[in-house]
């Protein structure tokens, strides 16, 4: 209720984000709640995108979760993005080189075909 809150307030730029839950497994940060996309779709005319930087903290595991994240139904996803990730003031262990973001994007594109969906 706090979106709802937000716009009755005024304010129409709301959109969501899954940037995933606490769990006992350690692998990663935390666990991208996939669920809670379709979930959120039904229960809300809000959009909702994903945030699998921070959720994984991996940056190997940004690209499988976050294509997770549109097949689910995610409007969008953001992503962490650093040229040099091994010296970031923070978070460099989630970040994916520039030169790793096209082609992510185009599976994004090919991910977004299949379900009959466009990229704005």
């Amino acid at each position: 209720m706090a979106a709802e809150y937000i716009l009755s307030s005024g304010n129409p730029n709301v959109i969501l984000c899954e940037r995933g839950i606490r769990t006992f497994e350690n692998y990663t940060r935390f666990n991208l709640d996939i669920n809670a996309v379709p979930a959120i779709k039904q229960l809300s005319h809000l959009p909702i995108i994903v945030d699998p930087s921070h959720a994984t903290g991996l940056w190997r595991l940004v690209q499988p979760v976050g294509l997770a994240g549109i097949a689910a139904g995610a409007d969008g996803i953001i992503v962490e993005v650093h040229t040099d990730p091994q010296n970031a003031l923070s978070d460099g262990s989630q970040a994916l080189k520039p030169e790793r973001l096209g082609a992510f994007i185009e599976k994004i594109k090919g991910i977004a075909a299949v379900l009959g969906r466009t990229l704005s």
